[in-house]
Parts: structure tokens; sequence; C-alpha cells
């Protein structure tokens, strides 16, 4: 890159447009959403440790293009691209003894859902019970701005992929046993993952 000066070109290290373009990407990744249902603010860059920021990786696999894999140890989710490339986002999971593990297959998807805690929750948990008719969607529900249902054999496992109104809770294992994931990244997640993928979670 050159700029003129007093009729000189003066070229300009490229490595400086490289920075300004890496750091422009990871916070457009989460910047704000006004045109949600209910719009989200931007996240600031440094308020996401750089490992669990949203990003395309070299990710060797023999799952399919279209899988979602969720290593639990790791606190990581990959959405399978093909071709040795991943996006990975930074996930929060299951207490121990909570979490879900193996397959299973998204059962369906919906855009700020309401939530039922399960019964098994209602049982464990007194605050849970004043919640047995339901919670609708919107910025103070557990489930964030998206949700995927995990299935299996036509079963709804009552385990979900989902948004969290609680973000500092990503990287950790503290939930009743579903996925958690940033609004952004799981609004991400859901404009490419479809009805029907399959969701691999691996405990070990």
């Amino acid at each position: 890159m050159t700029i003129s000066r007093r009729g000189f070109l003066i070229a300009l290290p490229l490595f400086v447009a490289g920075c300004s373009s890496t750091v422009l990407n990871s916070q457009t990744n989460y910047a704000a959403l006004p045109d949600e249902k209910f719009p989200l603010k931007q996240v600031p860059i440094d308020k996401i440790r750089p490992e669990l920021r949203r990003q395309e990786v070299a990710y060797e696999t023999t799952h399919a293009a279209g899988t979602v894999i969720v290593d639990t140890p790791a606190r990581r989710a990959y959405y399978v691209l093909g071709g040795g490339r991943a996006m990975r986002y930074g996930v929060g999971v299951g207490r121990e003894g909570l979490a879900f593990a193996g397959n299973a297959y998204i059962g369906r998807k919906a855009e700020w859902p309401s939530w039922t805690p399960t019964e098994n929750m209602q049982r464990r948990e007194e605050r849970y019970r004043k919640l047995a008719g339901g919670m609708p969607g919107g910025p103070n529900n557990p489930l964030g701005a998206r949700a995927m249902y995990l299935f299996r054999g036509g079963n709804d496992t009552h385990f979900r992929i989902h948004g969290t109104n609680q973000p500092q809770s990503i990287g950790l294992a503290m939930s009743s046993g579903c996925v958690r994931m940033m609004n952004h990244d799981v609004i991400d997640l859901y404009s490419r993952v479809e009805v029907g993928a399959r969701v691999v979670v691996i405990q070990a």
C-alpha cells in the first residue's frame, strides 16, 4: 500500500492493515443487533476471553459438514464447515452429573423461545416451581435469543443448545445440563444449522 505526499510515493507496512482487519472482524462478530425482536447491544471485545470468541478454525474430523460437535471438557462447540475447517464457539455446559452426552439431532429451532423448567428442575429447586406455567421469550428468559432442541429417536431430550442472559457463565460448567452460548454466537449458529442436523456431545 502507498500514499502520495508532495509527489513522492511512501510505502506503508501491509501488516498494519492486517492487524486492523483482525480486530475489526472480531468486534464485528459482537456488534449491536438492532433488528432483533429484542435488540442486542454491542459486546465489547475485551469482555470476551480470546479463546471463547467466535472464529473459524482448522478442525479435522470424520463428521460431515453441518454437524455440531460440543466438546464439554474444553467448553467449546464446533459447527463443521468441511474441508478441515469449523466455526468455533465458547460455551457453558452442565454441572457434573447433569450434562448431556452422546448423539442427538436438532428436532426444532426457535427464536426468542419461551421456557418452562423441566419436572426434574422443579423437583430439585423451589424457585423453578413458580415458573411451572412457563416464561415468555425475551431478554430475561434464560434461553436467550435462540434455542435448538435436541431430540433422540423422535423424542425431545429436554436438553437445548441456547443463548443466555448470563454471558459470564460461558466457559463454565454451571447449567442444568443444556449448552449455553452468548446470544450473538447462538444467533450465528442458528443461522447455519438445519433442523435434522446431527449433534455430538463429547464428555471426555
